[in-house]
């Protein structure tokens, strides 16, 4: 008969346990967003890697590549796009920005000297440094450096994020492939540590994960070919890059205005007043109705976020993950959010009823298992 360990041998292996997590965390701190991006992705689009997966004869790894394939399609594509276009558009870019300094900006409207104050002095600056280039580069000059500066770090940060994305999308292949292994030992966790409760708190993690990627990412992509659209209509050269714009800046509330509102107003600015109207007007009844109707309809079937924290988690995100936090941001506080709901409506009941007897438990664990050949 085995004696029952010492508190010094619990001790010890608590601290080997406490060094071993610890140790885990740092080999895999530099993946942890993309880890945590591939784990949103799959749970999201679960349900269409099981039809690929019966279409496919149930082949796991080939439904994985499908599934994999498509997600580079659908998020990878965009970006490469953008980048061969601004490579493309580089020399003419840089010709333009010759041309305006060579002509120099246009006198000063009418309407800065009527300010009051400050008008009249603002009006004269305004204009001497018009008809003034060498005063003009000099002023300009002020300005480059930290407008290279925030070039190159916006560069990098893109281009890391294209990477994330690449290898959260890689990462996303294994899950994929071994998705039912993977559910079946999360859920043994979970009844280990919470019992059935647990089990039922995973179900609405997973339900509110779907909804709001759903709602966030689905209209960021709709908003986003929406736009590009009405830009190429437009006849804007840069619409692929304001698209992508868009769909970058639609989880932000207001985002999207910040896009099309300043390409309307340029285009009426530089004597196109029908198109100015038109992205406007575009804008307002095509982009911002996407906004308005498709995501509280998807996200209204799991737990809606409040306002502030879908900005906090916007804002917290992006510093915490990067550009793909704009989007892991809300997500993870609004499966917080729901799973704190849950609990706090448990509290309120005497007695809680089995979650095997829940409808919505029982359709999101049942399409985890793996169907039967």
């Amino acid at each position: 008969m085995s004696l029952p360990p010492s508190r010094i041998d619990q001790t010890l292996t608590l601290a080997v346990l406490a060094m071993l997590i610890i140790g885990c965390y740092f080999v895999l701190q530099p993946f942890l967003t993309a880890l945590v991006w591939a784990a949103i992705l799959c749970t999201t689009t679960w349900p269409l890697y099981l039809r690929m997966h019966a279409n496919l004869g149930g082949r796991d790894a080939l439904a994985a590549l499908a599934m994999v394939l498509l997600l580079s399609l659908l998020m990878l594509a965009p970006f490469i796009v953008v980048g061969a276009t601004i490579a493309d558009n580089a020399a003419r870019m840089a010709t333009w920005g010759r041309q305006i300094l060579e002509a120099g900006p246009p006198e000063a409207p009418a309407w800065i000297a009527r300010l009051p104050l400050i008008g009249e002095r603002v009006a004269d600056y305004w204009n001497s440094t018009a008809h003034d280039t060498a005063q003009l580069l000099s002023v300009l000059s002020q300005y480059l450096e930290p407008l290279r500066k925030f070039a190159v770090a916006s560069g990098a940060s893109v281009v890391g994020a294209v990477l994330q994305l690449a290898l959260s999308i890689f990462i996303a292949w294994f899950m994929f492939r071994d998705g039912h292994a993977i559910v079946e030992r999360m859920e043994a966790i979970a009844q280990r540590i919470a019992g059935d409760r647990g089990v039922h708190l995973a179900s609405v993690a997973t339900v509110t994960v779907r909804s709001v990627v759903l709602g966030v990412l689905g209209t960021a992509l709709v908003q986003g070919v929406v736009a590009g659209i009405g830009f190429w209509i437009a006849g804007i050269g840069a619409a692929t890059l304001l698209g992508l714009l868009t769909f970058v800046m639609s989880p932000v509330p207001i985002g999207p205005p910040l896009v099309w509102v300043p390409a309307g107003l340029w285009l009426i600015n530089d004597g196109q007043t029908g198109w100015g109207i038109f992205v406007l007007l575009w804008g307002v009844f095509a982009v911002s109705t996407i906004d308005n109707v498709i995501k509280p309809l998807i996200i209204s079937r799991g737990n809606v976020l409040p306002f502030m924290f879908v900005l906090l988690g916007v804002l917290g995100g992006a510093a915490a993950f990067g550009f793909i936090g704009v989007f892991i941001g809300p997500v993870l506080l609004a499966v917080g959010y729901a799973l704190l709901m849950e609990w706090a409506e448990s509290r309120t009941k005497v007695d809680i009823a089995a979650p095997s007897g829940d409808d919505d438990d029982d359709r999101a664990r049942s399409e985890w298992k793996r169907p039967r050949e």
